[in-house]
């Protein structure tokens, strides 16, 4: 009985592991989603400093003119577009488009070109 038992790896090394690129852009779609719910309270902020008073718009001002921010935003930025270019992507999986090998590794590289391009062309008129 020894025999037929396989040997199992002792641990699991994510770095080698080998994920074609539609497995890439789903965990992408998962952190961006977590993402965009973890900064929803920062966001939340910002629209309150912008509501509140002049005095807290002018804290939401230099608040956004430092660099950080700008940065956090823009990865905001990549991770709301990520998110909904996937989001698009799987519900025309769901309706059976695209559903193909290669066509599926197509789509996720159009969810990849769409997402970095329209983070780069709003990213820079955002900083």
């Amino acid at each position: 009985m020894a025999e037929l038992t396989k040997e199992r790896p002792k641990y699991l090394n994510p770095a080698e592991i080998k994920l074609p690129l539609p497995g890439l852009a789903s965990i992408l779609h998962r952190v961006s989603g977590v993402g965009l719910f973890l900064l929803l309270p920062f966001l939340i902020w910002l629209l309150d400093l912008s509501l509140r008073s002049a005095d807290s718009y002018q804290t939401l001002v230099s608040v956004l003119a430092h660099p950080l921010t700008k940065l956090v935003l823009i990865g905001l930025l990549w991770a709301f577009l990520h998110h909904a270019s996937m989001g698009i992507r799987i519900l025309l999986i769901d309706m059976h488009v695209g559903v193909e090998k290669a066509q599926a590794r197509a789509s996720a590289k159009v969810v990849f070109a769409v997402s970095i391009a329209l983070t780069l062309i709003l990213g820079v008129a955002l900083w």
